[in-house]
């Protein structure tokens, strides 16, 4: 039984009660490590943790000096109350965890990739407070910190111009034994490919510096993993501000780089890292005739605060303190999960998607990769009318076939078959939590 919503309720000066909410590496590596941070300073204090391996949640406890470990989400969420929780499930359960946290009355920060499909964020969204809360944020650190935070001013600003063209690449490499992990790779319990689960984090950053997009066009490939999804993807994008940005998302490239590049009239700002940011990741290159005084302005970053779980959690709780709506939460949060589906739309229909065309009754809406013959999984049917875009080829370089048997993705009765299953509320056992510690 879940505790009735305590939306509204005044955290004042007291510290905030955080859970965790999976045992598995991306919650040990970075999401325990900036609560624990938060408790020093006096902001948090961890009053639990939850997996659904009774031995993982116990040990993550006593090495975190956490006071509770559950095997049970609900009777957590009953028992301790929490005011915040941090989901570190893979994908396929954050719908149902977020929402059991919500109506229990706490706000959740939850890792990425939020959610499967915008069907199951706009049920999150639905599922939260209407006035101070609780609220869902997703977790988009590179978003935070100082060198974001400066150059999204000075583009706000239009202090180096307009921007006008821009690149944003997630270029990894992934090998197979990478992929041997039986959840990936998959839809149902990964969500998406590269796209999804790992240029995700790049695609967010370039939409909060540019804002809103308005149409993409999109190809993707399954050129050497033995997936579900794809392995690399390339698209076109273009902003309501008139930029245009082309975006590569690979998981086939030794050499491995996150980067984005913004071109505007006057300056080129350029972002090179791999997992998080600095100022010294940062580069400004002014056009000739720009004077030195404006060229200082805008190097000048500031004290240098890089982008992490940290930071972003500093935000949030700050939010949380004001009862106000988090960045990276609602629509906020929404807009890189839109364009990732209209990026996989693109590519499996061969056609240009629009801003705000993807919604209830498209095929789309509910799963990424829409039913597309050659790319959905075994089993599923496609909408009428619906084809493999030309050129669509399995691994093995045939052409990729429809399927018609049931997916090993799934059980009987359609539900996720993620290794190890789920336990009440969906808790995941901690060899499938922390999908990606360094996306």
């Amino acid at each position: 039984m879940t505790t009735p919503s305590r939306a509204g309720t005044p955290l004042g000066g007291r510290r905030i009660r955080a859970a965790v909410v999976g045992a598995g590496a991306i919650a040990r590596g970075s999401h325990h490590p900036a609560l624990a941070r938060l408790a020093e300073e006096g902001e948090t204090e961890i009053v639990a943790a939850v997996d659904i391996a009774e031995g993982a949640v116990r040990a993550f406890c006593a090495e975190a000096g956490i006071p509770h470990a559950y095997t049970d989400l609900d009777r957590m969420l009953e028992e301790q109350r929490p005011d915040l929780v941090a989901v570190c499930t893979p994908p396929t359960l954050h719908r149902e965890q977020t929402v059991a946290a919500l109506r229990a009355g706490a706000w959740v920060w939850c890792e990425k990739p939020p959610v499967p499909a915008l069907a199951d964020f706009d049920a999150v969204e639905a599922a939260e407070g209407t006035d101070g809360g609780p609220y869902a944020a997703i977790v988009f650190q590179h978003r935070f910190g100082s060198g974001a935070r400066h150059v999204r001013r000075l583009i706000a600003e239009r202090a180096m111009g307009r921007p006008l063209v821009a690149h944003c690449q997630t270029t990894w490499y992934r090998n197979a034994d990478y992929y041997a992990v039986p959840w990936r790779g998959r839809w149902a319990t990964e969500g998406g490919g590269p796209a999804m689960g790992h240029g995700i984090h790049q695609m967010d950053l370039l939409l909060d510096l540019l804002g809103p997009w308005t149409e993409v066009r999109a190809m993707t490939g399954r050129l050497v993993h033995d997936v579900e999804t794809e392995d690399v993807s390339t698209a076109l994008v273009r902003f309501a501000n008139g930029a245009l940005a082309t975006v590569v998302n690979s998981v086939l490239s030794p050499d491995e780089v996150s980067r984005i590049r913004v071109d505007c009239e006057r300056a080129t700002v350029e972002l090179t890292h791999l997992y998080g940011h600095s100022n010294d990741n940062w580069r400004i290159t002014p056009a000739p005739d720009v004077p030195e005084a404006d060229v200082a302005a805008w190097r000048d970053f500031g004290a240098d605060v890089p982008s992490s779980h940290l930071a972003q959690l500093r935000d949030l709780v700050a939010s949380m303190r004001a009862g106000e709506r988090p960045r990276s939460s609602g629509a906020d949060g929404r807009s890189s999960l839109e364009l990732i589906t209209a990026l996989y739309k693109s590519a499996f229909t061969d056609t240009t998607v629009r801003a705000g065309e993807i919604g209830p009754g498209d095929p789309y809406y509910t799963a990424l990769h829409g039913g597309a013959p050659g790319w959905a999984p075994a089993g599923t049917r496609a909408p009428a009318g619906t084809r493999a875009p030309a050129g669509t080829r399995a691994p093995d370089g045939t052409r990729a076939p429809d399927g018609t048997g049931p997916s090993d993705a799934a059980d009987a009765g359609g539900r996720p078959a993620v290794p190890g299953g789920a336990g009440p509320s969906g808790v995941e056992a901690s060899g499938a939590v922390g999908a990606e510690v360094r996306a």
